[in-house]
């Protein structure tokens, strides 16, 4: 009765409720418009949502901008820290445009940035998908990709040793009676399908990425796999019995092993496993049916280590000189790569790099034979207990080769069952990379035969360390041995290992001097040894500032004789004290010693733009050290105060003479938003002033390589033992690869370089968005990627080669779905799209 009447009455009011709610919209839209105006766009938003949720009709009225004020609004949200209210607004602009592919990408956006990778994928997908042309979206979802299915994915699974191996033990495991599976770290969920192929009943998997999670279930179903295969997403120390799954299991397999081996928390969870989720292991001797006992795959590994001289890790890890372009470095600041481990970290620090040291440029020379680390036996518990709690083990090794000793080189053998193993040696061929400890903090590097390599090694916070690297020389140090035997501590010590290692410590014992330590990442020591890089920019900055000492000057001059005339005096000051200094300023990323050097160019006054407080710290006092004014750097940061608006005038009424510019990433592609960066830039520079570099010319060439196409996507079913894993897994391939080494890359090249594009920062008029280029086939053969690179003019004479031997930067390349076959004499056509930052090129058929 009651629902009759009130359908009545609004009825009756329809035409009422209709003009009012006209009238509503219409001033609602007008109030939106007035906040638009005077930048309120917390109240736009509300305005706009009310007028969508009364008129959906008048959405493609108002559909852009309903974009601006959301994006405006975003905006001002994140600055105020304000994230659910920030995420709040997208949901529910995506209710009312679910299809929108600009707020989709602006979402991803917001999310990654607030370290949702997952999820910011997730909406860069749907945004590519709803428009595959969108430029933004599809470099946005490329870039994330690369964290969401890391490279390695795509390399191991084209490992065909590696699958068969572990499929091998795992059948073998299985046969002998281990039928109930756990698989921790279950990635695309390989070694669970081998173990459901080779007959168990019951197999579990976890994997904690839900982007891999995902994956692993399309992955099984397509393999029809999913009625015998339960997948959890999550990780294995929160499984719970029978919460989770129903009993212990007889068997873990796992590959939660990095190049150190233990960096993926391999033991942590074997520990929590044996614990909690397995069943008792066998004891010696007993042949019962294994279905009743515990047991791993992998079961054990031995870890080697081999000292070795390596150019290449010694110009991304230590900086080797002492002048860089008229700045002397002095010896109490102390440059260090995140990779030197210190017991002291506060923070726990991957204490190694990785690299495919059969591949690194340049090679390397092995200084000592190959030695033993350490062994650690999976299917025991104690031992696998007592590994984070045992002390360091000390370790001295003979010098078989004179040499500059660089680092230690890790690799291991990983034993699946007492038949079954892989090695990840550099002389294998293998999917796996080395892990690289730099030698750092030595006096002297030059190590010769007669030598020991002292080192302590543990297992500490999930890593292999390896620590307190020092260089004993026995010929020498046993006199000084000699001379120390009155010592108590030393007559203490029982062997000669700690001898040696206590008179290590004595000659690297470190000086009472106050030494500030400045940690930089590898590419800004790589780029502090780039002496090409900061000679050509002291001699390019300086010819800008020569050309424009004249026009100074002689405006002086002229000050100075109006000054005179006006006061009857006849005095003054000296031009130089009256003489404005130039401005320049440092936007590059990172550690950049530029503006010092800018600095001894004359009268300037350098800015640089560095974040970090060790770094400002030992800029100041590499300054202090070359008898700088103090007040001649500035820290451009703490004049601004947003550093979104980093790019404004140095003062109110003064201009910049130079501005550089970081245009090249040190992965090898050109730096997001670097043309409206230089856009900015043109209008704050002083006539005559100039962007550094003030133009980049884009090189590339064609090659076959095999070794791009493995680790870009996983190649067919035959490498995956028949399973069906390519089709799901290279959804998330990228066409472009980076961080890579030509000098070094296995491939082989089909043609001359040719130039692709020019990029003009100084006269964008110059630029154009899309180029054809006509490439000469000098080879036959397969194309499959078009490696690339940048020659950067300062000026017209002064070039940076992105590809030289000393060049910070690395390569990138466009790897090709599809290659093509091509013979000699012919030609191919490159097409070459400039959007923004973003550069694709394809081949046009």
């Amino acid at each position: 009765m009651s629902n009759s009447r009130l359908r009545s009455r609004r009825d009756a009011g329809g035409g009422a409720g209709a003009a009012g709610r006209d009238e509503l919209v219409s001033r609602s839209l007008q109030s939106a418009e007035h906040c638009l105006g005077v930048q309120d766009f917390g109240t736009a938003y509300a305005h706009y949502l009310l007028v969508l949720s009364l008129a959906p009709e008048l959405k493609d009225n108002v559909k852009e901008t309903f974009q601006y004020t959301l994006f405006r609004w975003a905006e001002e949200l994140d600055a105020l820290n304000r994230i659910q209210d920030l995420l709040g607004c997208y949901e529910q602009a995506l209710e009312l445009f679910p299809d929108d592919e600009v707020i989709c990408n602006s979402m991803g956006e917001h999310l990654f940035r607030m370290g949702f990778r997952d999820e910011a994928a997730g909406y860069f997908h749907k945004a590519v998908k709803l428009n595959p042309d969108f430029s933004d979206a599809k470099e946005n979802f490329y870039r994330v990709a690369n964290w969401l299915v890391e490279r390695w994915h795509f390399i191991m699974l084209n490992d065909t040793k590696r699958n068969t191996i572990y499929n091998a033990a795992i059948q073998k495991a299985v046969c002998l009676g281990s039928r109930s599976v756990l698989d921790i770290g279950a990635g695309t969920g390989i070694l669970s399908m081998f173990a459901k192929k080779a007959g168990a009943h019951s197999v579990y998997a976890c994997e904690l990425s839900k982007t891999m999670y995902e994956l692993a279930c399309d992955v099984v179903a397509a393999n029809k796999m999913e009625a015998g295969i339960k997948l959890l997403h999550m990780k294995s120390l929160d499984i719970e019995i029978p919460k989770h799954i129903p009993e212990r299991v007889s068997l873990v397999v796992t590959e939660t092993v990095d190049a150190g081996l233990f960096g993926e928390g391999i033991v942590e969870s074997l520990i929590h496993a044996w614990e909690h989720l397995l069943l008792q292991p066998k004891t010696k001797g007993e042949s019962c049916n294994c279905e009743k006992y515990g047991k791993v795959i992998p079961a054990s590994a031995v870890i080697f280590g081999m000292a070795v001289e390596c150019a290449e890790i010694r110009r991304q890890h230590r900086v080797g000189i002492k002048d860089i372009a008229g700045i002397h470095l002095p010896t109490n600041v102390k440059f260090q790569s995140p990779a030197y481990s210190s017991v002291d970290a506060e923070e726990t620090v991957e204490p190694y790099t990785t690299e495919k040291m059969s591949r690194v440029p340049g090679g390397y020379l092995a200084l000592t034979e190959c030695f033993e680390i350490m062994t650690v036996d999976f299917n025991n518990l104690q031992e696998l207990k007592s590994l984070a709690t045992k002390k360091p083990d000390k370790i001295g090794i003979p010098v078989i080769k004179e040499g500059i000793l660089d680092a230690i080189m890790v690799w291991f053998v990983l034993q699946l069952d007492d038949e079954h193993s892989l090695s990840t040696s550099p002389s294998e061929e293998t999917c796996w990379e080395q892990a690289v400890y730099p030698v750092q903090d030595l006096t002297d590097y030059w190590i010769k035969p007669g030598d020991h390599v002292m080192m302590e090694v543990s297992c500490q916070d999930c890593y292999l360390r390896i620590q307190s690297i020092s260089v004993l020389d026995l010929e020498c140090q046993m006199d000084v041995a000699r001379s120390f035997t009155q010592n108590k501590d030393l007559l203490s010590l029982g062997n000669e290992a700690e001898l040696c290692s206590a008179l290590a410590n004595l000659q690297t014992s470190k000086p009472d001097a106050v030494e500030q330590t400045c940690v930089l990442e590898s590419t800004e020591i790589a780029l502090l040894n780039n002496i090409p890089y900061h000679e050509g920019f002291k001699m390019a900055m300086s010819k800008v500032l020569s050309s424009l000492t004249p026009e100074k000057l002689y405006q002086t001059m002229d000050t100075l004789c109006q000054n005179e005339m006006s006061s009857g005096t006849g005095q003054s000051n000296t031009v130089q004290n009256i003489l404005e200094p130039f401005y320049v300023l440092d936007v590059s990323e990172g550690f950049s010693i530029l503006p010092l050097i800018a600095g001894t160019l004359g009268q300037v006054k350098p800015y640089s733009s560095v974040e970090k407080d060790q770094h400002r710290i030992a800029l100041d006092l590499i300054s202090e050290a070359n008898h700088f004014p103090k007040e001649t750097l500035e820290f451009w940061l703490r004049h601004v105060e947003d550093e979104s608006a980093m790019l404004q005038r140095p003062k109110s009424d003064k201009l910049w003479s130079i501005i550089i510019l970081d245009v090249i990433e040190p992965s090898g592609l050109i730096q997001q938003e670097i043309m409206e960066k230089a856009a900015i830039s043109r209008c704050l520079l002083q006539s005559g002033g100039k962007i550094f570099p003030q133009y980049v010319l884009m090189f590339g060439l064609l090659v076959e390589s095999q070794t791009l196409l493995e680790e870009n996507a996983v190649q067919g079913t035959e490498r995956t033992l028949g399973l069906n894993i390519a089709p799901f897994i290279n959804q998330f391939q990228v066409p472009i690869r980076v961080f890579l080494d030509l000098s070094s890359l296995p491939c082989i090249p089909l043609s001359k370089p040719v130039e692709l594009l020019r990029i003009d920062l100084m006269t964008p008029y110059l630029n154009t968005s899309k180029r054809e280029v006509k490439v000469h086939i000098c080879k036959s053969g397969r194309v499959t990627a078009i490696p690339f690179w940048y020659h950067m003019y300062l000026d017209e004479e002064i070039r940076l080669d992105t590809s030289s031997e000393a060049s910070h930067w690395k390569q990138a390349a466009v790897v090709l779905d599809n290659p093509i076959q091509v013979e000699m004499g012919e030609e191919l056509v490159l097409s070459v799209q400039h959007h923004k930052s973003n550069v694709s090129i394809t081949v046009k058929q």
